[in-house]
């Protein structure tokens, strides 16, 4: 297998393990977690290097993941104090023990591969050198990790997909169904960090995080099902690391940042262009929404004044008020003898902009709601039901 070929298997094995427990994350509106794990990790990988003075030894993994408990633990520790929010002990916890990290690592092992740029930027390119014989066959040593870890996750969340569903959406019925939210939670903050440790070698924190909040995010704009949110996002995680991997190459770039930014690529054209979520569709409603209203407010006027007259004494009073523009159109249709639905005196009584005006008339008129005759508007059957249906709601 080439080793282009490799590194990008890699890529969409990181990928495709950071994002399915990222769905949990954002549902959980825990994203800052995943960057506090992914940093503190570091310390359970210094210690065990300490203790085993090995880098590939199991004893990292499984200190960096009681590391990244540690983390969780220590955030909910000081929220419940109800002295900080949860945000500010994620910012008060994490950096304390990445911090400590870093300065072992620069005082004990300055000589070592295991310096803090590696760790958070990482260099994906350089995995395919580092391998490991399995069944006769040479295998990068981050795709077989990565390999076991994916094959892990994803069987941990069939396996307890109705668990976690519920806890993340009603912790209290999943109490009182007698599942445990919290054994729940910290299995998940557990896998989250085996996975961040897993990947570190590989691609680094920051691809790990971008990795793991992204695509999740992304199809939280897309779907509320939890289901395809999973599908979704393990979709986007996977699309983002090919499409990274080949603007990495076309431009000559970090491989790892190529990635993490076409996560955000993704995110934001999800974020323009989705049908529901998107801001494009925001837009769009609002716009609609507009015309809407005016509209209903046009034919709730000409229900309540077909057939009246306008007063003249209001009508002087209009005048005074009118712009250049409507004195001009009123010197050819004199207020005090126009009826309070003439097509030119209409935006008077509704204190429109002409333009305006004129734009909703036509609109109502395409949809066979009103009839113009000699320039007076009188509703039709169909604009006459809508004003009823308005009323009695």
């Amino acid at each position: 297998m080439a080793p282009q070929t490799e590194v990008l298997l890699i890529a969409v094995v990181v990928a495709a393990a950071c994002s399915l427990p990222g769905v949990f994350l954002v549902l959980r509106q825990m994203s800052l977690m995943s960057d506090a794990i992914s940093h503190s990790v570091l310390l359970g990988i210094v210690i065990g290097f300490f203790l085993t003075g090995r880098l590939d030894s199991p004893l990292l993994l499984i200190l960096a993941a009681a590391t990244g408990v540690l983390t969780v633990s220590l955030v909910e520790l000081l929220h419940r104090t109800e002295l900080v929010k949860e945000d500010a002990a994620i910012g008060i916890v994490f950096p304390a023990l990445f911090s400590v990290a870093v300065i072992l690592i620069t005082r004990y092992a300055g000589n070592v591969h295991l310096d803090q740029d590696v760790v958070l930027l990482g260099e994906i390119a350089l995995a395919p050198f580092d391998r490991v014989t399995l069944f006769g066959l040479s295998f990068p040593y981050s795709l077989v990790v990565m390999g076991t870890i994916l094959t892990i996750t994803l069987s941990v969340i069939v396996v307890f997909y109705k668990e976690l569903k519920i806890s993340t959406f009603d912790p209290g019925l999943a109490a009182a169904l007698g599942f445990s939210p919290g054994l729940l939670h910290y299995g998940l903050m557990s896998l989250t960090s085996i996975i961040a440790v897993g990947a570190f070698d590989a691609v680094g924190a920051i691809l790990v995080v971008a990795l793991m909040i992204v695509p999740p995010a992304t199809a939280y704009l897309l779907t509320d099902q939890l289901f395809f949110m999973l599908i979704i996002s393990f979709l986007v995680g996977i699309v983002s690391a090919v499409s990274g991997y080949g603007v990495a190459i076309k431009f000559d770039a970090s491989i790892a940042g190529a990635m993490a930014m076409m996560t955000g690529a993704c995110f934001l054209l999800t974020f323009l262009l989705a049908p529901q979520r998107g801001l494009l569709a925001i837009f769009y409603r609002r716009f609609r929404q507009k015309f809407l209203f005016a509209q209903r407010v046009l034919l709730t006027h000409l229900v309540n004044h077909e057939g009246i007259p306008s007063n003249e004494e209001e009508d002087a009073k209009h005048m005074e008020i009118s712009t250049a523009k409507s004195r001009s159109i009123n010197s050819i249709f004199p207020l005090g003898k126009s009826d309070q639905c003439h097509l030119h005196q209409l935006h008077h009584y509704l204190c429109w902009d002409i333009d305006f005006t004129y734009k909703i008339v036509k609109q109502a008129q395409k949809q066979g709601l009103v009839q113009i005759e000699n320039e007076v508007l009188r509703l039709t059957s169909s604009g006459r039901q809508i004003t009823t249906q308005t009323f009695t709601q």
